[in-house]
């Protein structure tokens, strides 16, 4: 699938060139956002998440602090506001009410901050979404005044539903969360963003480089990750990969891949070859 002309800039030879990912209003140069979660220390998570090359970075109210235990490390001391744009997200809410109250708790902290990552899970096993309560608490928040990108799985049906609430972005899963297993469903995810017209950023799932490279190649308009990067055995260094390989798959995305062929086609012409 050829990008959409309002997608991309022509450069000056003709090809697409790169243009910002744009969320609610904001552009972003880059593409990949990283979860905070599940790393030694915070010394830890702020060198990943520099070395990811991330300008959005993903945080668990309930499990991090934020500024409401006075007493404890604050993670905005090793990511400040000011390099990185904060997106509080509702991991390990289970139903709108406590998605809702988690959303308006991080509006407090972060003195007004809009944007959220809405996720409600269904059961602690596979942590599929919760598909009824995550549209019940999406319009609750949208009718709040919040920004919201939303988790959801790789229906495309449920994902054009959640963009009509008005959510800023749709970000269906790869595959359940945590498990590294890559894109399980790429026509799933390529239809859901041939029928979007809000930022489609696959969520969950990527477990190393070239998974994150093939959902840039279908077309994604992003991708968050916080396992892949946080459970490698070389943190930092895994930041870095996935940093490069996104910017691949978006490049090889805007380049236009050949087409697949059942059979050879010679790299060199052999009409007028010398005999």
């Amino acid at each position: 699938m050829n990008p959409p002309p309002s997608a991309v800039r022509r450069g000056e030879t003709g090809a697409p060139a790169e243009s910002p990912l744009v969320v609610a209003g904001a552009e972003y140069h880059s593409r990949l956002i990283v979860g905070t979660g599940k790393y030694r220390d915070f010394e830890e998570t702020r060198a990943a998440a520099e070395a990811s090359g991330a300008e959005i970075v993903t945080v668990a109210i309930r499990r991090t602090n934020l500024g409401q235990d006075p007493g404890e490390p604050n993670l905005l001391d090793h990511l400040p506001p000011e390099r990185f744009t904060i997106l509080p997200n509702t991991a390990g809410c289970y139903d709108a009410k406590s998605a809702v109250r988690t959303c308006r708790l991080a509006r407090e902290l972060l003195d007004g901050h809009k944007l959220v990552k809405l996720e409600v899970l269904g059961d602690e096993k596979t942590l599929y979404p919760d598909v009824t309560q995550t549209l019940e608490a999406a319009g609750i928040l949208v009718g709040d005044g919040f920004d919201v990108m939303v988790y959801t799985s790789d229906d495309p049906v449920v994902a054009k539903r959640l963009e009509e609430i008005g959510c800023c972005s749709v970000m269906p899963l790869a595959a359940p969360i945590g498990s590294g297993l890559g894109v399980r469903n790429p026509y799933n995810i390529l239809t859901i963003i041939e029928n979007a017209s809000v930022p489609i950023i696959v969520d969950a799932g990527v477990g190393t480089a070239s998974d994150a490279a093939i959902a840039m190649e279908l077309g994604c308009d992003g991708v968050l990750m916080n396992t892949a990067i946080a459970a490698a055995k070389h943190p930092v260094l895994m930041a870095s990969a996935m940093r490069k390989a996104v910017e691949a798959g978006r490049e090889a995305f805007l380049a236009g891949r050949m087409p697949r062929r059942r059979y050879a086609s010679a790299s060199s012409p052999l009409d007028g070859t010398f005999t």
